[in-house]
């Protein structure tokens, strides 16, 4: 990672788990970066909340392409960032999720762009999204969970804060 970059927390799943969550976030960064690498139980989604928010609060706009097809897709009032759009998570081959979320601390709206990407043996995917959380508070923590099943052991998530960006 770059110099700007500094490893606030890593998650690395020893036993199956629904979700990952940072927490106690401190808010002396300009934005955060979330890298999640992970296998699932199940084929799902990786989605994002913060500060444990379950209101219909985030909306995202998203493109998809997996080498034949592409799409694009809008969300809102949803309750959670879907962080793999059109992505399956792989019960055997990691995918890499990754959401950078600008001005966590400040008192606007807060925007992601959010990753996900998972290459099946010459099959894939990739996707891109950005996406709104619609409210004025500093983040200080981050739930990733799947739609159904747990994350896998040896799933890893690391939380960086960008200083100066």
């Amino acid at each position: 990672m770059a110099s700007t970059y500094e490893p606030i927390a890593t998650s690395t799943v020893a036993v199956a788990a629904a979700s990952i969550t940072f927490s106690s976030i401190p808010a002396t960064y300009t934005d955060l970066r979330i890298v999640l690498t992970p296998t699932v139980s199940t084929s799902t989604a990786a989605r994002i909340r913060f500060n444990g928010d379950t209101a219909s609060n985030y909306s995202s706009t998203f493109l998809y392409g997996d080498g034949t097809s592409a799409a694009s897709s809008i969300s809102s009032g949803a309750a959670f960032i879907n962080a793999s759009f059109g992505v399956g998570l792989s019960t055997t081959v990691p995918s890499l999720v990754t959401a950078d979320v600008f001005s966590y601390a400040g008192s606007t709206f807060k925007t992601a762009l959010t990753t996900a990407s998972s290459d099946y043996n010459g099959s894939g995917a990739v996707t891109r999204a950005v996406s709104l959380w619609r409210s004025t508070s500093a983040i200080t923590a981050v739930e990733l969970y799947v739609s159904t099943g747990t994350f896998s052991i040896g799933t890893t998530a690391t939380l960086y804060g960008i200083k100066n960006a």
